[in-house]
């Protein structure tokens, strides 16, 4: 799949970073450090700027390394880009951990992955269809 793509940033486009990764990887675009303090959250700009086709999204998500080894994660968790977006790419980081942590230009701060998606249309009932499950919720498959 081919997706247009400006990159306004000072870095190379977003790469998968195996073979078999699902996410790209985006790198912040700053003009200086940013410093996240503990549970601070922060609009970090990529300087990207994408065109979806129509039917497919993009999720923001987290970096499992940077939430393991530093706290960091994004607010809204995973973000979307729907694809009649058309301004620049900006991403949510969230200091969740009890140190400072700084943001460097350049730095890999999530990973975004391309999804296809589908839209509801619904049909008004008055009734649901029964399941075994029916409206057990909130831990209720994990009860015996």
């Amino acid at each position: 799949m081919k997706i247009k793509i400006v990159n306004r940033s000072r870095h190379a486009l977003p790469q998968y970073a195996t073979p078999l990764s699902a996410g790209l990887d985006l790198r912040a675009n700053l003009d200086e450090p940013v410093v996240l303090q503990p549970m601070e959250r922060r609009l970090i700009p990529t300087g990207l700027y994408i065109a979806l086709p129509e039917g497919y999204e993009a999720q923001i998500r987290p970096r499992s390394g940077l939430a393991i080894k530093h706290g960091i994660s994004l607010v809204n968790s995973p973000g979307t880009i729907d694809a009649d977006y058309r301004g620049e790419i900006g991403i949510i980081l969230i200091n969740l951990s009890a140190e400072p942590f700084t943001v460097n230009d350049g730095e890999r701060i999530c990973q975004m992955v391309i999804a296809r998606h589908e839209r509801a249309e619904w049909e008004e009932t008055d009734c649901l269809d029964d399941t075994l499950r029916g409206a057990g919720g909130f831990g209720h498959t994990g009860k015996e």
